[in-house]
């Protein structure tokens, strides 16, 4: 009987411990998912120089009990920088647009519920490297997958890549269909045939055709696809990924697009 005693007292206490603190007993899975996906830019190199780190966080990609991260290990847990340092291995990862992007529409949005973020960006890969029947595209689709199993809604897809399709006129010429194919499978293939796309027109590239590849971008006219430009944002000393408070400017930038284009939609 004291035994039963004592299982009824622990199991009154932790019911009042969950009760108080609802996020104890919500922030397990997210409500609203969100999937980061292309190159080193959406990566994040913001603060890496030489190969490190600074390990500075700005304000506004601080940590939240109310976002997560899905890990390599397709664990959900409390969402930190750098998001991609297990998913774009073999380099160093440091701030990108990610984390601010999530406090933004928390911010400006009360309907969004628990975040939850799905790093899948993968340094200097080209759009033809994420094209169905690749690892990549495979990857991004069982993430997504995963991301939705215990519930919750994929909300947008945010994309920043292209700056390895610049090098050759033919990748460069190629971009607008190949990525109009990459939405269009990855829709089908999540059964979401209205899921939105923000992408993002790049700032900088590996080669010379650079501007050829922001036309394709800026000129996609997909249904629920909205385009964010980066051109303006500084350069690190790279010229080719952007700085730390330009990730910032991108996140909130993302965030507004967002909420402005598809918010309606939660």
């Amino acid at each position: 009987m004291k035994s039963m005693a004592k299982f009824c007292k622990l199991f009154c206490l932790i019911f009042v411990l969950l009760s108080s603190y609802p996020i104890l007993a919500t922030a397990l899975f997210p409500n609203d998912i969100f999937i980061l996906a292309g190159q080193s830019n959406m990566a994040g190199r913001g603060g890496v120089e030489k190969g490190k780190w600074n390990g500075n966080v700005p304000p506004e990609c601080r940590s939240n009990p109310s976002i997560l991260r899905l890990s390599a290990e397709l664990k959900w847990g409390v969402a930190r920088e750098p998001l991609h340092a297990d998913i774009d291995v073999g380099k160093t990862c440091g701030v990108g647009p990610g984390m601010a992007f999530a406090n933004s529409v928390k911010a400006n949005d009360l309907r969004i519920g628990v975040v939850g973020l799905v790093p899948c960006a993968v340094g200097g890969t080209k759009i033809s490297q994420w094209a169905r029947g690749t690892r990549l595209y495979q990857e991004l689709v069982s993430r997504a997958n995963e991301s939705v199993k215990y519930g919750g809604n994929i909300r947008a897809i945010l994309w920043y890549q292209g700056e390895s399709d610049t090098v050759w006129k033919k990748d460069a010429e190629a971009y607008k269909g190949n990525f109009e194919r990459f939405i269009a499978n990855l829709r089908s293939d999540l059964n979401t045939p209205y899921l939105p796309v923000i992408q993002v027109a790049v700032a900088s590239g590996e080669g010379q055709f650079i501007e050829m590849v922001r036309r394709a971008q800026l000129g996609i006219k997909m249904p629920n696809v909205r385009c964010i430009d980066a051109k303006g944002l500084p350069l690190k000393s790279d010229h080719l990924h952007l700085t730390t408070m330009s990730q910032v400017h991108l996140g909130l930038h993302l965030a507004h697009a967002y909420v402005a284009s598809f918010g309606h939609m939660l």
